[in-house]
């Protein structure tokens, strides 16, 4: 990070700063296409398991018409709701992954297009965490509906510990990859201005 006009010089070697930032970070690609794709491995697991989730619904169906047992219950509203958000972020998260994977990229997209994508990725990928563990909690709470509910409510509010150890796991990724592609914009064009005083004239 530095000033505008440092942006072409120099040092004695004759490589300015792009130049060494790419010297020194020659395995930064490869690192990190190796990181996103141990996401796109969480993905694809939500993605099966809340694909999968959508056709073994809680209580079965009905063998009359074939519609689900429990389609007149609230909390079977939240569980579909909260499957179908599942599936999407986390169909969104792996799209985004592997759009990074199957595309040449070089130094310079790791200053502005990687990070963006990193960012969409990885909020997709925790909203669908968060919706995936809905989804878990709410299936209890349809199947001990009429008793039993202190179960649905302990182990609703075990379901929201892998929520938090991800968002806590990840908060300070993002918070960096933000300001790094965001705030660095602004480092060196001040949003107040400067009032000059001139001193009056003898």
């Amino acid at each position: 990070m530095m000033p505008p006009y440092l942006r072409e010089a120099k040092n004695n070697d004759g490589q300015t700063p792009y130049e060494l930032f790419a010297k020194e970070n020659e395995d930064l690609v490869s690192k990190g296409l190796k990181w996103m794709k141990d996401c796109m491995v969480v993905a694809t697991l939500i993605v099966t398991v809340a694909f999968s989730v959508a056709f073994t619904v809680p209580g079965g169906y009905n063998q009359d018409h074939g519609s689900p047992i429990f389609i007149h219950n609230r909390t079977f509203l939240v569980f579909v709701i909260a499957d179908a958000v599942s599936l999407i972020s986390s169909s969104t998260s792996l799209l985004v992954f592997l759009s990074v994977l199957t595309s040449q990229h070089d130094q310079r997209d790791f200053m502005y297009s990687l990070p963006r994508k990193l960012m969409i990725g990885l909020l997709t990928l925790f909203i669908s965490v968060a919706a995936l563990m809905v989804t878990f909690s709410a299936s209890f709470f349809v199947l001990y509906h009429k008793g039993l509910k202190w179960v649905s409510i302990l182990i609703a509010a075990f379901a929201t510990i892998p929520v938090i150890v991800f968002a806590l796991l990840q908060y300070h990724l993002l918070v960096d990859m933000f300001r790094s592609t965001y705030d660095s914009h602004y480092l060196f064009n001040p949003k107040k201005r400067i009032l000059y005083i001139t001193k009056p004239s003898l």
